[in-house]
C-alpha cells in the first residue's frame, strides 16, 4: 500500500490548511488511518487517528482545530487544520495501519509563519 500526501504550504498563524492522503488502496481493510508530524527534528508525534468505524483521536496540542475524516468511497483520508500556530510547523506523514503491518506514506510540509 502506497500512501500520498498532498496539501502542505505556508500559512500565516490563524489560518487554515486542509491535508490529503490518498491510498493506493482500499482503506476499508485497514484498522487504522493516521496523521503524524515531525517538528524541527524531534521525535514523530501524533496528530490525529481515525478507526475503520469512525472513532477519532487527537494530540492534545491540536484538540478542538484539527479534524480528521475518512472517504471511504475515495480511498482517501484528510486532516482539516485550524487556527495554526507557528508550532504546528513541521512535516506531516500519514500512516496506515492493518493488524501488525504499519504503512508510511511520505511527508508534505506544513509552514505557520508568526
Amino acid at each position: 500500500v502506497q500512501l500520498q500526501a498532498s496539501g502542505g504550504g505556508l500559512v500565516q498563524a490563524g489560518g487554515s490548511l486542509r491535508l490529503s492522503c490518498e491510498t493506493s488502496g482500499t482503506i476499508l481493510s485497514m484498522d487504522l488511518m493516521s496523521w503524524d508530524r515531525q517538528v524541527s527534528g524531534n521525535q514523530r508525534e501524533l496528530v490525529a487517528v481515525i478507526t475503520s468505524g469512525g472513532l477519532t483521536n487527537y494530540g492534545d496540542s491540536v484538540k478542538g482545530r484539527f479534524t480528521i475524516s475518512r472517504d471511504n468511497a475515495k480511498n482517501s483520508v484528510s486532516l482539516q487544520m485550524n487556527s495554526l500556530k507557528p508550532e504546528d510547523t513541521g512535516i506531516y506523514y500519514c500512516n496506515a495501519k492493518r493488524g501488525a503491518m504499519n504503512y508510511l506514506g511520505k511527508g508534505t510540509q506544513v509552514t505557520v509563519s508568526s
